[in-house]
């Protein structure tokens, strides 16, 4: 049981603690390891390390191309509000820097996630926060520093108090990211009155950036930027002073020799070709000193550049789909697509001749991100493959039993991007031009920072979807986020006809970002790799189809994926990662899931020998076909869309207007929506709806309060929607003549008095019965009712017209459920219904007998009593009936639930050590089998050749308005 106890810390117990090294500790990783975790452990006023609850040599899956495991020194599972650590051990003397990747690997493949990682060699303490911050340890601690630090080892002691890290690097980065965006809104908000550019602002304030790095990094002589702004705060030209003066030298080769710019290296790299006209004020010199006065050397430039950015163009991001990646969300694509690639390469190769041939690869390897934004995933890669090169190096110098360590090659003109904004275009080579001098001061190279690459023909400003890409062996990045009823909206018809017409065999229905994943598989030479975020429609009906489901039968084996995660960064989505190599590779493959709704929910790893195209650990039910039978049952449809608040009236206003004009009961209905079938009790809906189809206009008219009402409220929006539809179209029409446009806001107006999709078919059918089923079109749960005709079914519902319980049996069990989870889509976590992937593929059970099917129907009403008389117990709505069902505290409705379920699988003929996925996906195929061959199938709800009993299967318990 684990240990949970308060401990105060004995300095004098640490100060044992480092004579206990002193003396018997060598410094073996293997040898003294436990030893010492265990001392380290007894120094904090524990009993031991395993006393605490601490195991030594976790057993922990790599995920390499090799497929071994690796084994965690010491982990500490600790309940979540303390977190959990894990502490790797190196030997003595050994350079922890190499390491990190080894710890991140053991963060990410551990559950619970650790807080904290630590890497230690006997003599420091290098202390991770992944979450934070990647490859740059939040604290690094001596040995004998160890007493005066502990501070930051509160995380050791079960205890609120948050460690005091040296190192940690978010906040410099917030306060200078956010000081970057405010000074860019002030030149902003006058470039007009003062005659200059946005892009020269733009220019301005990356060459500031790039000032103040080099300040602290020591490109520049110490406080160089500082005296200059403290020079133009005192009255002098600030265009003088920066840039004039100090940028122009920084552009000029050589060092400057003499006045006031002496030691100012040449920086070159084509940001400081330009010198832009604008002089600065005083509040925005001041700001400028502000940012300056901080520790640039602890700027984070994966993600500085990205907030930077979020903070001047917010209009422009969301347009664009542009959302931002962290640190940890880039390495689930960086480590799978590029480090393990050259770690495993590294790892078996050991002859010269091999490591040679390594060299030329890596020295001619290229890396694109076609959707770069302001660099982050170029910025950690860079960082990935220098640790790699100088895994290569020391490897090449081992074998060459030398002590001497080759130069390093690789460059940031190995990394290529594009981006249509050109602001992000010039900060991603900012970022990329950082990268390179911190990895110098990082690994300790032996390398010049300067003069700076150019990198104006590697990243480049242009739509990557209607331009050519640079050849790359690995591609990755996070490609906009847009859904295709949002395209058009965003990015005007013009444009979406454009790239529909580039890629044709992509689905009009398919999102934004599969553009990217297609391209970059065709892109890629055979062995090449991509890794790329997208929404996690990305794995589900179209999107899948046109992207993942492209990639495996083209040639693609998806190698480590992110089934669905929450989207770190500012968008409320959820995200799938897909990483794959065009190509075989062999051995397990590494599928995770975010199991719930938070940041920080749990996670699930599958290990699988394939991932499927639905990255998915079920099996693949992306061959499952429509069957026609169901498609022309008329058995399911999406509930009304009303298009505009006008043609909604409250419970009260509905009521005055019926007991002035009963007849008025002919056009207005109660509407029911999915919350409140959810979230009432008892169920029921809370509006009203003017539905005047199918009259027309003049037959609206007799109905005068109602029409009124519309007339003054719906036709206006609608009229202004349609010239602002027109507009939009002639905008369009005028760049190209050919184009398909968007008259849906012109149709609407054409029947202005109806709803915008009345659903005149399905209120047919409803008008006949009853009672008929529904279910929420987006749900967690696998929740149906009936519900009296009488009442209209807002668009949130999924509309089943059919009025027995045998049909409800079917659709309310588990099998259907499970079938609905694969086949659907999703929103956010939640599932959605769809009629085309779910239930027009569902097979319904192909040999109905009576005697089967009045054993659902039975178990179908015994369910639904039960569900009352609970909901009436416990004063419980639907949606709270079934989260005690999850959570095991309702077995009278579990119990009702496993009998319709074995009632259900016997009419099926379903075994129990059956897969049911397997099992309908082989009917589903048979189904339609049988159709081509022009054989009578079952369709869906009642079967028609028992319809003279239908009455024996039909009772009249609903969802019903309160009298």
């Amino acid at each position: 049981m684990q240990v949970v106890k308060i401990m105060t810390v004995n300095r004098e117990n640490i100060f044992q603690f480092i004579d206990f090294c002193r003396s018997h500790i060598q410094g073996r990783e293997r040898g003294d390891a436990q030893p010492f975790l265990g001392e380290f452990f007894k120094a904090f006023g524990y009993e031991g390390a395993l006393q605490a609850g601490a195991k030594f040599e976790l057993p922990i899956p790599k995920s390499s191309l090799r497929g071994n495991t690796g084994f965690a020194d010491l982990w500490w599972e600790r309940p979540p509000s303390f977190g959990s650590i894990i502490i790797e051990m190196k030997s003595k003397g050994i350079n922890l820097t190499q390491h990190y990747s080894q710890a991140w690997e053991y963060a990410n493949h551990t559950y619970p996630s650790p807080k904290y990682v630590i890497l230690c060699n006997f003599d420091e303490f290098w202390i991770y926060d992944f979450q934070s911050q990647i490859n740059t340890p939040v604290d690094k601690i001596r040995l004998v520093d160890l007493a005066d630090r502990l501070d930051a080892f509160t995380f050791m002691e079960y205890t609120t108090e948050a460690p005091k890290f040296r190192d940690y690097q978010l906040p410099v980065t917030l306060r200078t990211a956010q000081r970057m965006g405010d000074l860019f809104r002030l030149l902003k908000a006058r470039s007009q009155r003062d005659h200059f550019k946005e892009l020269d602002a733009q220019l301005l304030v990356l060459q500031c950036v790039m000032a103040m790095f080099a300040e602290d990094r020591k490109l520049l002589p110490k406080d160089m930027f500082l005296t200059s702004l403290q020079r133009c705060l005192d009255g002098e030209s600030s265009y003088d002073i920066l840039g004039n003066l100090l940028f122009r030298e920084m552009n000029q080769t050589g060092i400057t020799p003499l006045g006031k710019c002496k030691g100012v290296d040449y920086f070159n790299g084509g940001l400081f070709a330009k010198t832009p006209v604008i002089e600065l004020n005083r509040e925005e010199l001041e700001l400028l000193q502000l940012s300056a006065q901080d520790d640039w050397s602890k700027v984070r430039p994966a993600i500085f550049g990205s907030i930077f950015e979020s903070t001047v163009n917010e209009t422009v991001r969301h347009a664009g789909g542009i959302h931002f990646t962290s640190e940890n969300d880039i390495m689930k694509i960086v480590r799978p697509t590029i480090s393990r690639y050259w770690e495993e390469r590294i790892e078996i190769a050991n002859t010269k001749e091999e490591l040679n041939v390594l060299q030329l690869e890596m020295q001619n390897y290229r890396v694109l991100d076609p959707a770069c934004g302001s660099g982050n995933f170029l910025y950690m890669a860079y960082q990935e493959l220098k640790q790699n090169e100088q895994a290569l190096l020391e490897k090449i110098a081992k074998c060459n039993k030398s002590n001497q360590i080759g130069m390093g090659f690789v460059t940031p003109l190995q990394f290529f991007g594009i981006d249509r904004n050109p602001f992000a275009v010039e900060l991603a080579r900012v970022t990329l031009l950082i990268a390179r001098k911190v990895a110098i001061d990082d690994l300790g190279l032996n390398e010049r920072a300067l003069p700076l690459d150019t990198l104006d023909q590697n990243i480049r400003c242009q739509d990557a979807l209607l331009s050519e890409w640079s050849p790359a062996n690995a591609i990755i990045g996070n490609p906009p986020f847009q859904s295709k009823n949002k395209m058009q909206q965003e990015f005007g018809a013009s444009y979406v006809q454009q790239i529909r017409a580039k890629y044709p065999e992509i689905s009009g229905r398919a999102d934004y970002c599969v553009y990217w994943f297609r391209k970059a598989h065709d892109h890629l030479t055979e062995g090449g790799r991509a890794g790329l975020v997208g929404t996690n429609t990305i794995r589900q009906n179209y999107s899948r189809q046109s992207g993942l489901e492209y990639i495996v039968k083209h040639g693609g084996t998806i190698t480590e994926a992110v089934s669905s995660q929450v989207w770190s960064g500012e968008a409320v989505v959820h995200v799938s990662i897909a990483n794959w190599v065009k190509g075989q590779q062999l051995g397990k493959k590494k599928l995770y899931r975010q199991l719930g709704d938070s940041i920080n929910s749990d996670w699930q790893i599958t290990e699988l020998d394939e991932i499927n195209s639905a990255l998915s650990e079920e099996i693949d039910v992306s061959e499952a076909v429509v069957i026609q039978a169901n498609v022309t049952s008329g058995a399911c449809y999406q509930g009304q869309t009303h298009g505009h608040e006008g043609f909604l009236l409250s419970h009260e206003e509905a009521s005055r207007i019926l007991e002035l004009h009963p007849n008025y009961k002919q056009v207005l209905f109660p509407y029911l929506t999915g919350d409140e079938l959810l979230s009432s009790f008892p169920p029921s809906p809370q509006r009203y709806v003017i539905d005047f189809y199918p009259r027309t206009l003049e037959q609206a008219k007799r109905y005068k309060l109602l029409f009124q009402r519309v007339k003054e409220m719906v036709l206006p929006t609608r009229e202004a929607a349609v010239k602002a539809e027109l507009e939009r179209n002639q905008e369009t029409l005028t760049k190209n003549p050919k184009a398909k446009v968007n008259r849906h806001h012109q149709n609407f107006l054409a029947k202005w008095w109806q709803l915008s999709y009345p659903r005149g078919e399905m209120i047919q059918k409803l008008s006949v019965i009853p009672r008929y089923i529904v279910c929420c079109q987006v749900t967690k749960r696998p929740i149906f009712e009936f519900i009296e005709s009488a009442i209209r079914p807002n668009a949130a519902l999924i509309v089943f017209p059919l009025l027995d319980d045998y049909s409800f049996g079917i659709l309310n069990s588990s099998l259907h459920w499970q079938w609905f989870m694969v086949r659907c889509s999703t929103m956010k976590k939640d599932f959605r219904y769809t009629s085309d992937t779910v239930f027009d593929t569902f097979p319904f059970p192909p040999s109905p007998n009576l005697a089967a099917m009045r054993a659902i129907a039975d178990a179908s009403v015994n369910l639904r009593n039960i569900r009352r008389q609970i909901m009436q117990q416990k004063n419980w709505n639907l949606r709270e009936l079934y989260r005690s069902l999850e959570q095991s505290n309702c077995q009278p409705l579990q119990i009702a639930q496993q009998e319709l379920d074995r009632a259900v699988r016997s009419l099926y003929g379903l075994t129990e050590d059956q897969d049911p996925l397997k099992f309908l996906l082989d009917l589903n195929l048979a189904v339609a089998i049988a159709e081509e061959r022009g054989e009578p199938v079952i369709k869906a709800g009642f079967p028609e050749i028992f319809q003279d009993a239908i009455a024996e299967f039909i009772t009249d318990d609903c969802v019903k308005m309160p009298e």
